[in-house]
């Protein structure tokens, strides 16, 4: 927050600065084109009007008047043509300055010296604010003179645009000495001194944060004007600019102290969560280790059967194939009424054997350890075998399951019990995704002369798109708290090893088509 903070104030005096900026490059443009089209007009008058003309009032008098007309508002206030030792041979205005003498006055030195001119605000003779426009043209004798006119301060404070400025901030002009050139709102008027420093030179907008003559922070944007002594300043004050900042800055604090009472309410609420939440994991820990000992002892007795199975194996083969030699021996013995009680404890002996390796089988198919076997198949007879385990549930919750079956489908061959384990896993994951009163389609296709297709399908909550390719990877899974994540990598494993494929289609919220694709025979 509190970047984000810094970032808002960063922001916003930016947004500040580039506003005011471009209000003032737009001013210096307009105060520059101001100055330039008077100043052309002036060079015109002298290239296209000879000595003898300017010199005549009559002639001067009608080229100002002329020249006013022209545009939208009047160009100059008086016109004076002055010779080379500054003495005013020709005026026309509504002062009385024919025969004025200039040859000590600044702005005649500079005129003379650099050909051209645009004065700061003076007084000078007439006592009244006002700056001079002049140009310097020489003779063919050698000599030269200057055309002189001057603008009211007036009519220069006029071209400062102040349109759409808010009431706190203040355009003026001031020169080069930090003599204010036009009134300011802050600063003082005409002539008089500005309180703060010149600004730099530069030749575009400078953009400057100061403390002003009145102690308060400004943003101070400033651009020099073109061939003339003129600097435009803008000022706006920091408490209007960045009104929204301060205005954000009294949220945060407010929101600041609103949210240290939730966090201490939510820190007091959550210790007493917390201590229930730990009450409770030590709970399931200590059943948690139950079930790992549980589980311990389960492997262990694996262990153990898959074991003993082997050590009574061997002692039991012996002892089938000596009641077979007894038997044979028996059966060759002349003594017939002995020979029938011998043969009938023989083949009791042999039964017992064959009982007894049952019994080992068994303990062997506990520990996993049993070989693959294959025996004739009928799928439909398969699958509602394995239904058989999931009938209570179906009933309870109102799941319909259907069949659906090829009319030419063929026997298969392969091993009964781990197809047994890949359609349980399979069911077992669609039950889990269906909702009470969903339905479950089994659909056993004959796919071609060597192969077979059990497809089974629900309307359940289906996989995300990002999760199919990685629900057959080992301890992937989506039942939180639940699943182990080995069903359908174990199921994956048995079918490929059986020959076959497996195949996955879903959607979310639609449901799920899991397709388990058989050999007819694991030869094959």
């Amino acid at each position: 927050m509190l970047i984000n903070y810094v970032q808002y104030e960063h922001s916003l005096q930016a947004e500040v600065e580039q506003s005011v900026g471009r209000l003032v490059a737009s001013n210096k443009q307009s105060l520059e084109f101001f100055l330039a089209e008077r100043q052309s007009a002036l060079s015109y008058l002298v290239r296209e009007r000879s000595f003898e003309e300017l010199r005549d009032s009559a002639v001067l008098n009608k080229i100002i008047r002329s020249m006013n007309e022209s545009f939208y508002q009047s160009v100059f206030v008086d016109l004076g043509l002055i010779d080379g030792r500054g003495n005013q041979l020709s005026y026309v205005g509504p002062y009385q300055l024919e025969g004025r003498e200039y040859s000590e006055q600044d702005w005649f030195h500079e005129v003379v010296r650099l050909g051209t001119l645009t004065s700061d605000i003076f007084l000078g003779y007439r006592k009244s604010p006002h700056f001079a426009i002049a140009t310097k043209h020489d003779r063919d004798d050698g000599k030269f003179y200057v055309l002189r006119a001057t603008i009211d301060a007036d009519m220069l404070s006029e071209q400062v645009l102040t349109a759409g400025l808010d009431p706190s901030d203040d355009v003026f002009l001031i020169n080069r000495d930090g003599i204010l050139q036009s009134p300011s709102r802050r600063y003082g008027e005409i002539l008089e001194e500005f309180p703060m420093p010149v600004p730099r030179y530069s030749p575009s907008v400078e953009d400057i944060e100061v403390i002003d003559s009145h102690g308060e922070k400004v943003f101070m944007s400033s651009a020099y004007i073109a061939s003339s002594p003129f600097i435009l300043v803008h000022v706006k004050p920091a408490r209007e600019a960045m009104g929204r900042w301060f205005s954000l800055r009294s949220e945060i604090i407010g929101f600041l102290v609103i949210s240290a009472g939730l966090i201490l309410g939510v820190i007091l609420w959550g210790s007493g969560l917390l201590i229930r939440k730990m009450r409770d994991a030590d709970e399931r820990r200590v059943a948690l280790y139950h079930h790992m000992e549980y589980s311990n002892k389960l492997a262990s007795i694996g262990r153990l059967a898959a074991g003993v199975a082997h050590e009574i194996n061997n002692p039991l083969a012996i002892v089938n194939e000596k009641a077979g030699l007894l038997r044979d021996l028996v059966m060759a013995a002349p003594d017939a009424q002995l020979q029938d009680r011998l043969i009938a404890a023989v083949d009791s002996i042999l039964r017992s054997v064959q009982r007894c390796k049952k019994v080992t089988h068994r303990l062997l198919g506990f520990a996993r350890h049993m070989d693959v076997t294959t025996e004739t198949i009928d799928l439909e007879s398969l699958l509602k075998e394995v239904l058989g385990f999931l009938e209570k549930e179906a009933e309870y919750r109102n799941v319909t399951v259907s069949f659906k079956l090829d009319p030419d489908l063929p026997t298969i061959t392969s091993d009964r019990g781990q197809l047994q384990q890949v359609f349980l896993n399979i069911l077992n994951n669609a039950f889990a995704a269906v909702s009470d009163g969903g339905e479950i389609g089994i659909e056993i296709v004959k796919e071609s002369e060597t192969r077979v297709a059990v497809a089974i399908a629900d309307d359940g909550v289906g996989i995300p798109r990002e999760n199919l390719e990685r629900i057959f990877e080992p301890f992937f899974t989506t039942k939180e708290g639940v699943g182990t994540g080995l069903g359908l990598s174990i199921t994956y494993g048995i079918v490929q090893k059986l020959g076959g494929e497996t195949r996955v289609e879903s959607e979310v919220g639609v449901g799920t088509r899991f397709t388990v694709v058989l050999p007819v025979s694991r030869e094959g």
